[in-house]
């Protein structure tokens, strides 16, 4: 299966709820805002809806979707300039800070984005993403093969963002808690039955890559495991699994 176009449409009617399914994790946020350290100014790049930016920052927020940027004034964030992450609209060394989450798999350009990111930066970027080559740590491989296998093929490779960035790197494994607040799959590794709500899975982008039917398919083969106790016998030792790291990332790279 080959992604050509890697962009999730958030402005069609799956992205009208994204924010009420993804949201800020204190726990993951606090790692963000310990590697943002003194930064006084911040660019966030692909901002959504705003999840994660620091409330005691000066934050700029890049957002093209004009749905994304609805739901920031509905959130009382601060509004969101319309723009892409290859041309930003600063110049060069404008922020202390500039910080990407989970956004990088959707850009067109992802290496010139990350360019741009540095350029228009004095400090630290940081780049919240998935690492692909972790993504089958996960249970979710063994019901969600094609899914996985889309994820694998968006998101780049660790190395290349580290390459791509220069500088001095940090790559930081993120803990993902039980109840973990921020709807992205791993974030229901103890919470399996989640995967049945089709308003969890919109709020998950690489369902919509799924060709005509075959999501009600994979669904059905979770949904089965689960009614017999079968994923139980499993997985059930991660319904208490306080937390779990797998395949998220936070890449920091200063000049």
């Amino acid at each position: 299966m080959k992604i050509i176009n890697p962009a999730f449409e958030y402005d069609s009617s799956s992205g009208q709820l994204y924010s009420g399914y993804r949201r800020t994790d204190p726990r993951i946020a606090q790692i963000i805002y310990n590697a943002l350290g003194s930064a006084k100014t911040v660019l966030n790049v692909g901002a959504g809806a705003g999840s994660y930016e620091p409330l005691n920052k000066y934050v700029v927020a890049v957002e093209p979707s004009a749905v994304m940027r609805a739901q920031r004034i509905a959130l009382r964030k601060v509004p969101a300039i319309n723009a892409m992450a290859d041309a930003l609209p600063f110049d060069e060394n404008t922020f202390d800070a500039s910080m990407a989450t989970v956004t990088i798999h959707h850009w067109k350009d992802i290496a010139k984005g990350l360019r741009e990111l540095r350029r228009v930066t004095r400090e630290q970027v940081l780049i919240l993403t998935f690492d692909p080559d972790a993504l089958s740590n996960f249970w979710n491989v063994n019901y969600f093969p094609e899914v996985v296998e889309i994820e694998r093929q968006r998101y780049p490779t660790i190395d290349f963002i580290t390459e791509t960035l220069g500088g001095s790197c940090e790559v930081i494994p993120v803990p993902i808690p039980l109840d973990c607040v921020d709807g992205f799959q791993e974030a229901f590794y103890g919470r399996p039955e989640m995967f049945l709500q089709k308003e969890i899975r919109q709020a998950q982008s690489a369902w919509s890559f799924l060709p005509e039917g075959e999501e009600e398919k994979i669904v059905k083969r979770l949904a089965d495991d689960l009614a017999s106790g079968e994923w139980d016998r499993k997985y059930g030792v991660y319904r208490t699994r306080p937390v779990f790291t797998c395949a998220l990332r936070l890449v920091v790279a200063k000049n």
